[in-house]
């Protein structure tokens, strides 16, 4: 098994197709196929805040569900948008304001298959993954090494919102502790959730959110080769999007 991990797209598409090349996928009928059958894992966060949220959910529909061909761990925004398309009451802001805009701008006919689909996408993924031919594991946020293994509610918690302590910075951010620097697990953790300007390595745990919607780039993360590929945002570049840790 080989696999290319790539990190929070947030609706931006195009460098998501710009990654895909980057990696050597070659286009057949319009989706990415490796030559060597190398895997895309997507570590969630596919759509809100970027420009085409809705042909980012085509695309990872077809590759996971309908040709088998990729997998997918959700994060928090898709968390939110799935209980936007269940009917429930969910504050469109924090970016899902610009998925809903471009939904409503479908006709009744492909808003029911996106919606449909994307609850199905939704429902199928497991929380996290583990990937033992490539020693690793994929969580949106990451995961604590005692959590390996549940499934629980405080895992849902985890792997969607990171280690977070229930207080919130001056800006509203929600305070999280830094649960890599305690890790000392063999297989890697593979995660995002939080923009930083360079993937972050702490012990075997590796951060490839690097902020594409926020204006720097799009990561992936490939295994067995422990390498790093990215491509270069085409969105604005908004600064304090970055955290750093001390």
């Amino acid at each position: 098994m080989k696999v290319d991990i790539i990190g929070d797209i947030h609706g931006c598409f195009e460098e998501l197709v710009e990654l895909f090349h980057k990696l050597d996928y070659q286009w057949k009928d319009g989706i990415p196929v490796h030559p060597e059958n190398r895997i895309p894992v997507f570590l969630g966060d596919l759509t809100d805040r970027g420009p085409d949220s809705i042909k980012t959910i085509d695309l990872v529909y077809r590759l996971v569900m309908e040709k088998k061909l990729a997998k997918y761990v959700p994060g928090n925004h898709c968390n939110k948008l799935y209980r936007y398309f269940l009917g429930n009451n969910v504050k469109q802001q924090h970016g899902l304001e610009t998925t809903v805009a471009e939904f409503k701008k479908q006709n009744d006919t492909d808003q029911s298959r996106i919606r449909d689909h994307f609850i199905k996408l939704y429902e199928h993924a497991d929380l996290y993954l583990q990937l033992p031919p490539v020693h690793a594991i994929v969580a949106h946020a990451g995961i604590r090494e005692d959590l390996i293994g549940r499934n629980d509610k405080k895992v849902k918690t985890f792997v969607l919102y990171g280690d977070i302590t229930g207080e919130k910075h001056p800006d509203g951010r929600p305070i999280r502790r830094d649960w890599a620097q305690s890790y000392h697990g063999e297989d890697w953790i593979v995660y995002g959730h939080t923009p930083v300007r360079q993937p972050r390595i702490v012990n075997k745990t590796i951060n490839i959110d690097t902020g594409c919607v926020f204006g720097n780039a799009l990561t992936a993360f490939q295994l067995p080769e422990e390498k790093i590929i990215s491509v270069p945002s085409k969105q604005p570049f908004v600064e304090e999007k970055f955290n750093s840790f001390d």
